[in-house]
């Protein structure tokens, strides 16, 4: 004879909630996957620590350590590293640690804005024209083609000489110069979703494009655009330099890494390797920890793709 087992009223409640609960249990398994090999790659571990220093240096440091970084004074020009002046001063009589502050803080926001611009305009244009494909999308796709064929630093320089360079505009500028691989990335992405189980389900339901786009396509190449938008940050901060270096970055008295490696350069033969060395360190290790950063986020989100 078989024994009943009384029912406890557990087993419907545990039923009903396996599914929701087992979905987030999942994806916090996978976040913390990512997170597990984001943090096995040391060098990823020391770009973040880089990047922080330098934010931290070029934004907080200005309120411990005060110098004047508007008004010149000849009488202390090029002078040597000294107590005072850690770094010396440069040739027109400025503190260079206090100038490779202000100079770090121009570098990092023209550096992070232009690279979110550009990933907006970027996954925007390709999400849209991979999704919709056909003539659209390759008119587009000619669009970019065409900006592609021009060599960059020629175009660069053809709108830096057109509009004033001030912060505002040079961010304008490089985003337009950023945006392109981006949208190909994602454009490319998309033919590939586009055919998805899901997106498919969601074009049959009578969902609009723009809703598909927004809810199913754009969040599933998420992990593209963060790598492509960490090595945009640092490809933006060159370009910053570049510009500054031909002489068209913002005018003084605002100032960059590649302003002061352009004006340092002026005296590489006299011997004043103070006006060179620091803010040429600042762009190779800075550039170099994005690098770090956007290579250990592209290994680590690769895991979540093979997770689904």
């Amino acid at each position: 004879m078989a024994i009943g087992v009384a029912p406890t009223g557990l087993e419907p409640a545990s039923a009903a909630t396996t599914p929701e609960g087992g979905e987030a249990q999942a994806v916090g398994s996978i976040w913390k996957l990512i997170f597990d090999v984001f943090v096995q790659n040391r060098l990823a571990v020391l770009g973040v620590a880089i990047v922080v220093f330098m934010a931290l240096f070029s934004f907080v440091g200005p309120f411990f350590y005060h110098t004047n970084q508007v008004n010149t004074n000849l009488n202390q020009v090029t002078l040597p590293p000294s107590l005072k002046h850690p770094l010396g001063t440069d040739d027109v009589g400025y503190d260079v640690l206090g100038r490779l502050m202000k100079g770090g803080q121009s570098s990092l926001e023209v550096g992070l804005a232009a690279a979110l611009l550009a990933s907006l305009l970027g996954t925007a244009w390709g999400a849209v024209a991979g999704y919709v494909g056909g003539w659209l999308d390759g008119l587009m796709m000619r669009v970019v083609d065409s900006i592609l064929a021009i060599p960059p630093l020629l175009l660069i320089l053809l709108l830096a000489s057109i509009f004033v360079p001030t912060i505002p505009v040079v961010i304008l500028v490089i985003a337009f110069i950023s945006w392109l691989g981006c949208a190909r990335l994602v454009r490319g992405d998309t033919l590939s979703l586009r055919v998805r189980d899901y997106v498919q389900a969601a074009r049959a339901s009578g969902s609009r494009s723009g809703r598909i786009v927004l809810r199913h396509i754009v969040p599933n190449v998420i992990g593209t655009i963060v790598v492509q938008t960490t090595f945009s940050v640092a490809d933006s901060i060159l370009l910053l330099a570049y510009l500054s270096y031909l002489g068209l970055g913002p005018p003084p008295p605002a100032s960059n890494w590649g302003d002061m490696l352009s004006n340092g350069l002026n005296y590489l033969y006299d011997g004043y390797w103070w006006l060179i060395y620091p803010a040429g360190i600042a762009i190779v290790i800075t550039v170099v920890a994005f690098n770090f950063i956007g290579d250990a986020l592209r290994d680590s989100l690769e895991v979540r793709l093979q997770q689904r």
